[in-house]
């Protein structure tokens, strides 16, 4: 999961990554789009949060409750939690992964500054 985040994030402009609250977080155009939850804060699960566009977050954790939650802090802006460690289709993670990306990429568009540089180094 982290490696397709993480190739994603080679492949698209305006991205960065970085740890924030113990977790590696992924950044386009200055905003956040992903987080990684490796039992964030003592949760049962490993998964991905994600920032989606309204009404997403309904819809995904209605129509699968066991592959999407809503998660802590972020859930009331509308992200989605998605689980990992229960054998995910990954095409399928991909494209959610891919979706938020794009979401968020639209809500800022890049002026040549704000971009946050990649901190893993």
């Amino acid at each position: 999961m982290f490696a397709m985040l993480d190739n994603h994030h080679h492949g698209a402009p305006h991205v960065g990554v970085w740890l924030a609250n113990g977790e590696p977080t992924f950044w386009v155009n200055g905003k956040m789009f992903a987080m990684l939850d490796n039992h964030h804060h003592g949760a049962p699960h490993v998964g991905v949060w994600l920032a989606m566009p309204l009404g997403a977050q309904e819809a995904l954790v209605y129509a699968e409750p066991k592959r999407y939650y809503v998660p802590p802090y972020v859930g009331k802006r509308g992200w989605v939690g998605l689980r990992l460690d229960a054998r995910p289709s990954w095409k399928k993670v991909e494209q959610v992964i891919r979706e938020a990306h794009a979401f968020i990429a639209r809500t800022r568009l890049p002026s040549g500054r704000g971009a946050l540089p990649d901190r893993r180094r």
